[in-house]
C-alpha cells in the first residue's frame, strides 16, 4: 500500500486529480489541514471492497469465537442438504 498525503486545499484545486489517483490506484489519499491529518478520500468502489472485507472478517471472528466457545459445526454439504430440504419444505406450504 502506498500512501498519498495532499494538503486540504489540494481537495479544493485539484479535485479531478484527487478523484483519479484516488480511482487508479485504489488507495485513499491523506489530507492535511495545517500540517496534521485531517480528512482521508477514497474511491466508493475501493470503500465498499474495503468495507465488504470488514465485514466479512467481522464475521469470521465470530464463527471462530463461537468455535473456541464449543459450538459445534456440521461439514458444509449437510448443511446445504439442509438447507434445501427446509426451502422444500416452504415451498409446500
Amino acid at each position: 500500500m502506498h500512501t498519498f498525503i495532499k494538503p486540504s486545499a489540494a481537495i479544493r484545486q485539484n479535485y479531478s486529480e484527487i478523484a483519479s489517483l484516488c480511482k487508479e490506484t485504489g488507495e485513499p489519499v491523506f489530507l492535511t489541514k495545517n500540517g496534521e491529518g485531517d480528512l482521508v478520500v477514497m474511491d466508493i468502489v475501493a470503500y465498499d471492497q474495503r468495507e465488504k472485507q470488514l465485514e466479512l472478517r467481522e464475521k469470521l471472528i465470530e464463527i471462530e469465537e463461537l468455535r473456541k466457545a464449543g459450538a459445534t459445526d456440521i461439514p458444509a454439504h449437510t448443511a446445504s442438504e439442509n438447507l434445501r430440504a427446509l426451502l422444500r419444505e416452504k415451498a409446500y406450504v
